[in-house]
């Protein structure tokens, strides 16, 4: 499950990367377009940048919540699975405690 969780924290930040080139490769056409002044392309990055990381403390908060939120729910059904395998065990061996019955012996047939 962790590699799961790992794999797909791993292809956000991916995403964010590229994410990331693309803004940059954006904003530079712009500047040679004309569209908008450098000094106004590198305020847009970074204030891109800063809303990212936001983006992905937030998106880490979250995933930390849901993987403590999977890991309880998982502590408590192996709780319950140990509880009903004591309860099992303690019910097996109270009745292997049980004295055997003893068996009656029935007297021989004289002359048999």
């Amino acid at each position: 499950m962790m590699h799961t969780f790992k794999r797909a924290l791993l292809a956000g930040i991916g995403a964010a990367v590229i994410t990331k080139e693309k803004a940059e490769a954006s904003l530079r056409d712009f500047v040679a377009q004309g569209r908008v002044n450098a000094a106004d392309a590198r305020l847009l990055a970074r204030q891109l940048a800063k809303d990212g990381k936001r983006e992905f403390a937030a998106v880490r908060a979250e995933a930390g919540k849901q993987a403590l939120s999977l890991a309880k729910q998982a502590d408590a059904i192996a709780k319950e699975r140990i509880a009903a395998l004591e309860k099992r065990i303690a019910a097996m061996e109270k009745q292997q405690a049980k004295p055997a019955a003893k068996k009656t012996r029935r007297p021989k047939a004289k002359g048999a």
